[in-house]
């Protein structure tokens, strides 16, 4: 009751931020000139406000889509704002881990730093669908396209650290709807990949944004191990009508928004918590936390878990590695008939191979 008191009248809290904070109120004091950032579903809504503001702060921003004409227009409205903005628009369908991997390797080719990561794009899949990888469409979205593309930039994002002195940032978007989802993860990640007799489009919503949160922990503790000059922390960004919500418009959902218009943020004020945790120098060496309104809040008890972060790692290396091939629910299998296998592979983290 208190948290939804100081949420609707915007106190800040610690960092002296709160709910009403918008993107450029907490970026005030920023110079992001010499840094260079990648910000995934950029080119609507938060990801878009986002990536405004960071180029007004002075960031080189790529902005990766599906959609190059999309993402090209989103450039020209930054560059309308900020003529000297570097903006570098690429291709990336992360439903695709095909896709990733030309991504990665087009970025790799220009040779470029990279100090943040924001893995911002979102899907709501109202309606069943596989990727072209075999894995429910929501899953392979939201979270093991993001997945792979982490692992994949993380050589470089360390790289940059070392030579730069500067530390790497990697911000996962999630939402506080992470803390809707119970069960077995895996199991209904297999489910719905096998057949939409159990979809539910929320619990898959919900399943993805945890696993967004599992990978943050998980991350952060490798990156612990290794000794990394880089942080990884994930952020609710709050309440916010975006195209996200497209699939659901309504009469219902219409009622809903309104009846609960008090809790929800404007684009500003919901990419404020992303530009925090990109950006904050108060958050230096602060890693694998989940921050909600420009500060650190709690998580549900599945989303603070180490023992799922680790196995839902294992789990994805091992999709990454062989999602390419027709096989994948053989794969949900194996690693759900061999968890405690599985489980002590994943205790050994020098397995972690920077690609």
């Amino acid at each position: 009751m208190i948290e939804t008191v100081k949420h609707l009248i915007g106190s800040g809290g610690p960092s002296g931020f709160g709910s009403r904070s918008t993107a450029e109120h907490v970026t005030a004091n920023c110079d992001l000139r010499s840094l260079t950032a990648i910000i995934t579903g950029a080119t609507s809504g938060i990801g878009a406000e986002t990536a405004r503001v960071l180029a007004k702060r002075g960031a080189r921003l790529v902005i990766p889509a599906r959609s190059l004409k999309t993402a090209e227009e989103t450039k020209s409205r930054i560059l309308s704002e900020f003529p000297d903005a570097e903006i570098i628009v690429m291709q990336l369908d992360l439903s695709s881990l095909a896709s990733v991997r030309r991504f990665v390797d087009d970025f790799e080719s220009l040779h470029l730093p990279l100090n943040i990561l924001i893995n911002n794009a979102g899907k709501y899949a109202q309606k069943h669908a596989i990727s072209e990888d075999g894995v429910e469409m929501t899953f392979a979205t939201n979270y093991l396209g993001h997945f792979l593309l982490t692992k994949l930039l993380l050589k470089n994002m360390i790289e940059t650290a070392e030579q730069t002195g500067v530390q790497g940032r990697i911000v996962n978007v999630t939402s506080v709807i992470h803390s809707w989802f119970s069960g077995d993860m895996l199991q209904y990640v297999a489910d719905i990949s096998r057949n939409n007799r159990n979809y539910d489009a929320t619990r898959a919503y919900a399943l993805s944004k945890l696993a967004n949160v599992l990978h943050t922990i998980e991350l952060s503790r490798i990156l612990h191990k290794m000794d990394a000059n880089v942080t990884a922390n994930c952020v609710h960004p709050g309440i916010v009508r975006t195209r996200l919500t497209r699939d659901r418009d309504g009469l219902i959902t219409d009622l809903v928004f309104f009846l609960t218009s008090k809790l929800l943020k404007s684009v500003p004020q919901a990419a404020a918590t992303t530009c925090y945790v990109a950006t904050s120098p108060r958050l230096r060496n602060v890693c694998g936390k989940y921050f909600s309104d420009c500060n650190e809040a709690r998580t549900s008890k599945s989303g603070s878990c180490n023992l799922k972060a680790q196995r839902l790692w294992t789990a994805s290396e091992l999709l990454v590695t062989a999602a390419s091939t027709p096989n994948v629910y053989q794969t949900f299998n194996y690693f759900l008939t061999n968890t405690m296998l599985c489980m002590c592979k994943s205790q050994d983290l020098d397995s972690f191979t920077i690609i």
